[in-house]
């Protein structure tokens, strides 16, 4: 892990998203974007080294001051090829739409709580748009949660691309 902290992180950024987890740690191997992770207030911010993760950085600030940026990064998730599968279809996903499970599902020609699943396991939150995949008379999930934190995380995404 070369470049790298203790912590894998090759950059640490502030975010505007709500809770105690809204400090977001990124992780690159290869320039792709191979994790984000939503980490604690209390994580130390760090600044990118490598221009690939500055990229990274300046992409997701761009995107908090302006919802409608398209992120344009090469990603590099760990996945079984179904959830490759489901995330790169998420990334076709307009910004201000959502989906539901069922819709996604239809698309790749799978079953709506596979979809779910690989979304629950989405390593690239934000930059691979699973907040946009809604239930069928709800919000669904995010992140494996139907409640708390995450949920509210979800709900700002949305109204921040005014999805809802």
């Amino acid at each position: 892990m070369s470049g790298r902290d203790y912590q894998g992180y090759d950059a640490v950024i502030k975010s505007p998203l709500p809770g105690r987890d809204n400090r977001l740690a990124i992780v690159t191997q290869d320039d792709k974007l191979q994790k984000l992770l939503f980490v604690s207030h209390s994580t130390k911010l760090k600044q990118a080294k490598s221009s690939f993760a500055k990229s990274v950085v300046e992409q997701l600030e761009a995107y908090f001051s302006e919802s409608d940026i398209k992120f344009t990064l090469s990603l590099g998730p760990d996945g079984t090829e179904y959830q490759k599968r489901v995330w790169n279809r998420l990334r076709k996903c307009p910004i201000g739409k959502v989906w539901t499970y069922g819709e996604l599902a239809r698309q790749i020609h799978s079953a709506p709580r596979a979809v779910g699943n690989a979304c629950r396991r989405n390593p690239i939150p934000i930059v691979v748009p699973c907040h946009r995949v809604v239930s069928a008379n709800g919000m669904g999930g995010y992140a494996g949660q139907t409640s708390g934190m995450y949920m509210s995380i979800k709900q700002w995404l949305l109204q921040h691309e005014s999805a809802i």
